[in-house]
């Protein structure tokens, strides 16, 4: 954990001193002009001191997660699902600020009739559980993934999603 707070202020410090991976500043020769991105296009990741903001808003344990074994979590979803904002829906729905969001309930997605009714909104408890095991968790939905067994590996995940997946910590 101390390791964890040891990176997670070195990245605050670098970004607040402008050294991390920032764009060109504006007006720099070099810097070619930004193209429009389709809304397919991958969601552009925060800055380390956004990513490392939105984790440190987080309750315990999400506040300590790592934030790049979260990605490589996601990386098994990434084939059924997108994350950026508008982006499309694939095998599974769009999760664009799925924290908060009443499961069975985002745009055209033809969701199961379990997830339809289920009746409870999508918070870091609820996809824990799911994570863990989808088919026990809610009988009767169409997801077909095993799950995510390993508790550190959800934390991981659950916290990468909120940093990626435009959640906005309450004030």
């Amino acid at each position: 954990m101390t390791r964890r707070l040891t990176v997670l202020m070195g990245a605050l410090a670098l970004a607040a001193c402008g050294q991390g991976d920032s764009a060109p500043a504006q007006g720099d020769a070099a810097a070619p002009p930004a193209a429009p991105s389709p809304a397919s296009a991958p969601a552009p990741a925060p800055t380390d001191a956004e990513a490392v903001a939105v984790l440190a808003s987080l309750p315990a344990p999400y506040n300590a997660a790592d934030l790049q074994n979260g990605e490589r979590v996601f990386a098994r979803c990434r084939s059924c699902h997108t994350i950026n904002e508008g982006g499309p829906n694939r095998v599974g729905p769009n999760l664009w600020q799925v924290f908060g969001r009443t499961a069975g309930t985002h745009g055209t997605y033809n969701y199961s009739p379990a997830l339809r009714e289920a009746g409870f909104t999508w918070d870091a408890a609820k996809l824990d559980e799911w994570l863990n095991n989808p088919r026990e968790f809610l009988p009767g939905n169409k997801m077909s993934f095993a799950g995510v067994r390993d508790a550190d590996d959800r934390r991981d995940l659950i916290a990468w999603l909120k940093v990626n997946t435009g959640y906005a910590p309450e004030a």
